[in-house]
């Protein structure tokens, strides 16, 4: 894997650096930080198919605020090397474990001489790891801001007679309009080649991407689930619950936002599109797809019931978008982490305005939650 240097200056908002971190857990660490490093830490997790880039317009703020901000493109994304994804080899799926990627953030504080963080923030995929980083380690991560994706607590152990489940992929593909999860298309292997090598371009599908799961796609209504059953999953989106015969970049297609909603598109402007679109041209998409074959596979479920029934007791916060299907895409998740897996939930925002990018369509507002949940602890 080639290493390149920093991102262009030209591309990050002022006060914002490029840079890189050596040996960590094996990889070296592409990251954005800002604010002074004498500074409390807060450390940004970015979710898929993103980068540290997707906290841009969130770094500035929390620097001005008094805090050294870090974001680093995660194990399989951006700049970051070091890892590797072949599909077929079980020791590449392996470093992408939940754990690892915590361990993966406390090497990376201690290269950088913090010793905790005032917060870790996570958003969509980094939202569980961000999550496993508070559960897991306390004394380091003191608070935790979960974002777009509700964290349900670690798995149970298996029960004395396990249950008896709908094997609701092959329900799924039955019903009437034959439908399939995206997180097992994720996991298959042609998911990398479809969205990197597919036939509108890697620039033109991400776009296509981000508008479907945003508040610009005025569908965006979700609304609770009744339960994890074929009939209840396909009341979402097609970008969750997939046609079974299309690819990603062909369910996105059939919503290309028009040139006019391009233009208009603020939070998103193509400029900083294409700062995206290089990094997955260059890298594909495997990366980021191995976190999702580690969840579908189950390949660290018994690892991680080894914290069955522990909660996390550090500050929390959830925060996403009102128009965001991430909300409710596991039937119950929501309560279940306000009921029982986050003890000092200190609030759950639904932002109007604002789909699944929360932090990218509603900066300013993602901003002043973020820095009065900050206020609210010990430093």
């Amino acid at each position: 894997m080639t290493e390149l240097g920093p991102l262009d200056s030209a591309a990050l908002p002022p006060g914002v650096r490029s840079r890189f971190v050596p040996d960590i857990n094996g990889l070296r660490v592409h990251l954005l930080e800002a604010g002074a490093p004498d500074r409390p830490c807060v450390l940004l997790l970015h979710g898929f198919p993103e980068l540290a880039y997707s906290w841009r317009n969130v770094m500035p703020a929390l620097a001005e605020a008094g805090y050294h901000v870090i974001a680093p493109d995660l194990r399989g994304y951006g700049r970051t090397t070091g890892w590797r994804a072949d599909y077929d080899s079980e020791a590449d799926l392996q470093s992408f474990r939940l754990l690892n990627a915590v361990r993966d953030q406390l090497g990376l504080l201690h290269a950088l001489d913090h010793r905790s963080v005032a917060a870790v923030v996570g958003h969509d995929f980094g939202s569980p790891v961000a999550g496993w980083c508070a559960l897991v380690r306390p004394d380091v991560f003191r608070s935790v801001v979960l974002m777009s994706a509700p964290f349900e607590g670690p798995p149970d152990l298996p029960a004395r007679t396990p249950a008896v489940r709908e094997d609701v992929h092959a329900a799924m593909a039955k019903l009437p309009r034959p439908r399939k999860h995206y997180q097992w298309y994720y996991s298959t292997r042609p998911a990398n080649a479809d969205m990197w090598h597919c036939r509108q371009g890697v620039h033109a599908f991400l776009r296509a991407y981000y508008h479907h799961k945003s508040a610009d796609w005025r569908q965006n209504e979700p609304f609770r689930l009744a339960g994890w059953t074929a009939e209840e999953l396909a009341k979402m989106p097609t970008y969750y619950i997939m046609d079974l015969h299309e690819t990603m970049p062909e369910t996105v297609a059939h919503e290309m936002p028009s040139a006019a909603e391009i233009a208009a598109c603020r939070w998103l402007p193509d400029h900083e599109l294409v700062v995206y679109a290089a990094e997955y041209q260059r890298n594909g998409f495997a990366g980021g797809l191995q976190w999702y074959r580690r969840g579908t596979t189950g390949l660290d479920t018994a690892e991680l019931q080894l914290f069955a029934g522990r909660t996390i007791g550090v500050p929390s916060m959830f925060i996403a978008g009102k128009s965001d299907w991430g909300t409710y895409q596991r039937p119950g998740a929501f309560e279940r982490m306000q009921d029982h897996a986050c003890t000092q939930m200190r609030g759950c925002h639904l932002l109007e305005g604002a789909g699944h990018w929360v932090q990218q369509e509603r900066a300013a507002m993602v901003n002043e939650l973020l820095r009065s949940f900050l206020r609210e602890q010990p430093h």
